[in-house]
């Protein structure tokens, strides 16, 4: 029932339309963003008075943002070091590349064996999400699709454990793919390794696919860190 007393159609105790965004999780998308495009950059310093007056909002608005931040890994509070953008070593950029390796072949494990193409068809499904908005404009988009992709991955192989670890793995994700975007900010090679890892995934042959998997994810970290390098040598030890 609406406020004039017409009908709407919505039953009056269940959830109802959402509008918009609360103001909390704006100013969440917002800084999220400034990461993600490299105007935040790790280890750079936050302040709760700096923040409300930029984006035009409450400093408590600000502290529950920043509180939802530092759940999800993204932003670091720390006594006497204030609040700052988490950072990744070149040691943990590589670290967490071998981790995933490991559990995304996990994952292809379980979607391999089920006989009935179910999973495999949830993994298509990312990849046509990844597909749609690959050259979106806005970088924000081009990396949710990007990280979509691989998270569907781990939603197919329907395991407790990967779906757990997930939110984790994402904050230590987006710091590293925050490095990625202003380093080189290359859409059309984001979509052929995504493309050549999708390829070897439709073979459903493992060790086919665990190379692939290799070629994406740790060759692209130890790149990734050759052009973090100062002295522009590359690599990590």
């Amino acid at each position: 029932m609406s406020l004039d007393g017409k009908s709407t159609g919505v039953d009056p105790w269940g959830p109802g339309p959402v509008s918009t965004v609360s103001r909390k999780a704006a100013v969440g998308i917002e800084i999220r963003r400034s990461i993600i495009l490299g105007r935040l950059k790790p280890g750079d310093k936050l302040t709760e008075t700096q923040l409300a007056s930029a984006l035009g909002v409450s400093r408590p608005t600000v502290r529950e943002a920043l509180n939802q931040l530092t759940r999800e890994g993204l932003i670091v509070q720390e006594p006497y070091r204030g609040i700052r953008v988490a950072e990744v070593s070149p040691q943990q950029i590589r670290d967490i590349a071998v981790a995933r390796v490991g559990l995304d072949m996990l994952a292809v494990d379980a979607v391999l064996a089920d006989e009935t193409g179910r999973r495999m068809q949830a993994i298509e499904r990312g990849w046509e999400r990844f597909e749609r908005f690959a050259f979106d404009p806005d970088p924000l988009v081009q990396y949710e699709a990007h990280l979509e992709f691989h998270r569907q991955i781990w939603v197919a192989s329907e395991n407790y454990l990967l779906l757990k670890l997930w939110p984790v793995t994402e904050a230590h994700l987006t710091i590293a793919l925050a490095e990625d975007q202003w380093a080189r900010n290359d859409p059309e090679r984001a979509h052929r390794v995504h493309a050549d890892l999708m390829d070897a995934i439709r073979t459903k042959d493992r060790d086919v696919i665990h190379r692939a998997f290799i070629a994406h994810t740790l060759d692209s970290a130890d790149e990734l860190l050759g052009l973090l390098a100062p002295d522009g040598e590359g690599g990590v030890a």
